[in-house]
């Protein structure tokens, strides 16, 4: 039975450096993620910011954890986190 991977979801919009960044090291590490445009998803930008409280993008969530922004760290938390058992 394949194992499922553990979700993550980012909240992006397609001009946002840091968020395209975020999604190439998912794609260049084989890390499943949902994407959610809130330049034109209104709902998805509600949800964003209620969850965060902030209005800027990357809004990265992986298990309880919320991230705004993205760095070497953050992918390297991600990386962790999508490899645990």
């Amino acid at each position: 039975m394949k194992k499922n991977k553990k979700q993550i979801t980012i909240y992006s919009t397609p001009t946002c450096h840091y968020c395209n960044v975020a999604k190439e090291f998912f794609k260049d590490n084989k890390i499943n993620f949902k994407e959610l445009n809130v330049a034109t998803d209104l709902d998805a930008r509600k949800d964003m910011v209620e969850k965060s409280g902030q209005m800027g993008v990357p809004v990265i969530i992986f298990g309880k954890t919320i991230v705004v922004g993205f760095g070497p760290e953050v992918g390297e938390e991600i990386k962790k986190y999508n490899e645990a058992n």
